[in-house]
């Protein structure tokens, strides 16, 4: 049994010692991505005079970072898989590989911002925040002008940022499956808080927001059904296949800001230096399922891993490093965090409590990150879909659920019964 561990454990050490490119290459990435949700997540708790002033808009924040990630961390995903295939090429002909993969984006962005505007209102009168009336909170004009313009604007940012780091990663021999995820998730984070910020402040304008609303997305449905109907296959395929699992990633992200919104006042108001916390928890759980995703779906493609119901070796050791990124990329944001959150004079639980509850919840979410990410790449591969327009979607969104319920439980555990 002893010898049998040991064997284990220096094939472990030695499949990390092949893999140095690419842990090298993916600290760099995730701490970019920490970094930059970090100032997110500033950026968030300095909203809430602006979150308490707008009841129901916290709903649809994590939804709408959430789309940011899973469109152009798929799209990154698919770049990643068309340079080992040697599909990619930087092209601006509408028929190349390219072109039609950011053509998918685009209509996809749009697509889903009409429903999240839609699904985020309904959330809000169904889980109605404590104390707030039926009038008081956002109409869905207000929603859906926040919705699109703050998602518009943000994707224009992002998905120019991920054509630019795959075109980077083809030239310098980057492995984009490591880099591509955590890079796109800091940048949506960082764009698409500021620019939902900026568009709230179309809404509750008499006249203005009702026809800004109505021809925006109006607009935005006459563009998907265009895509649907699309001449380019690949694109089509892309739209096609994407926008239904979308669609449910986006409902799954709302349901993760109905549970922010039901413990706002009594943990992330009270402290906001768990706000702070936040965004970058939920996206480097997401980004680092987005990683392992986004490597099973190029082996399931290369025919290298068989997509079978209990995982080959090869995919725990691809799970493992999962864990080594998870213990410095948790241990250091919940320091940068207690740090930002000193020096803008937020109020915190103190820095042991916020490195407890950011380990507790960062090891449990990565567990349920990796699950999610192979068996849902297994599965579309199974079922003759691409793994890359499913795998990113199913891990950002469901870990936004999970790493906020994770994130809770840890806040719970760790603040809620010391300081009582």
């Amino acid at each position: 049994m002893a010898s049998r561990t040991r064997r284990r454990a220096r094939r472990l050490f030695a499949y990390w010692r092949s893999e140095k490119r690419t842990l090298r290459q993916g600290y760099v990435a995730l701490l970019i991505s920490s970094g930059g949700d970090l100032l997110a997540g500033l950026a968030l708790a300095s909203m809430s005079h602006r979150l308490e002033q707008l009841p129901g808009l916290i709903v649809l924040i994590p939804a709408a970072i959430g789309m940011r990630g899973n469109i152009f961390g798929a799209l990154g995903s698919r770049l990643g898989t068309g340079i080992h295939a040697g599909l990619f090429r930087a092209s601006r002909r509408r028929q190349d590989f390219l072109p039609q993969n950011v053509y998918a984006a685009v209509v996809l962005t749009l697509a889903t911002s009409v429903f999240l505007g839609l699904v985020a209102r309904a959330a809000v009168l169904a889980f109605r925040p404590p104390g707030a009336t039926l009038h008081q909170v956002l109409s869905v004009w207000d929603f859906l002008v926040i919705s699109i313009l703050g998602g518009l604007i943000g994707s224009l940012v992002v998905g120019t940022a991920t054509v630019a780091i795959s075109i980077g990663s083809q030239r310098r021999g980057w492995d984009l499956d490591s880099v591509s995820a955590p890079l796109v998730t800091a940048i949506g984070d960082t764009c698409t808080l500021p620019a939902l910020w900026a568009a709230s402040f179309l809404v509750q304008i008499r006249y203005l927001t009702v026809t800004v609303a109505a021809l925006a997305g109006v607009l935005c449905l006459l563009i998907a059904i265009r895509g649907m109907l699309s001449d380019l296959p690949l694109s089509r395929r892309i739209i096609r296949e994407s926008m239904a699992v979308l669609f449910v990633a986006g409902s799954i992200d709302i349901l993760a800001g109905t549970a922010i919104e039901s413990k706002a006042q009594g943990v992330f108001f009270r402290f906001p230096a768990l706000l702070v916390l936040l965004p970058a928890f939920l996206e480097d759980t997401g980004a680092l399922g987005g990683i392992l995703s986004s490597r099973l779906a190029s082996k399931l493609h290369l025919g290298v891993l068989d997509p079978k119901a209990w995982p080959e070796p090869l995919a725990f050791l691809d799970a493992s490093l999962n864990f080594l990124f998870a213990f410095s990329v948790f241990s250091l944001v919940a320091l940068s965090a207690q740090v930002i959150s000193m020096a803008t004079g937020q109020n915190s639980p103190g820095v042991l409590d916020m490195v407890s509850v950011s380990m507790f919840a960062g090891f449990l979410a990565t567990i349920v990150s990796s699950a999610i990410a192979y068996y849902g790449a297994v599965a579309t591969f199974r079922f003759g879909w691409d793994p890359d327009n499913f795998g990113i979607p199913l891990v950002t969104s469901l870990m936004d659920l999970a790493g906020t319920l994770c994130l809770i439980l840890g806040a719970v555990v760790f603040v809620g019964v010391l300081h009582a």
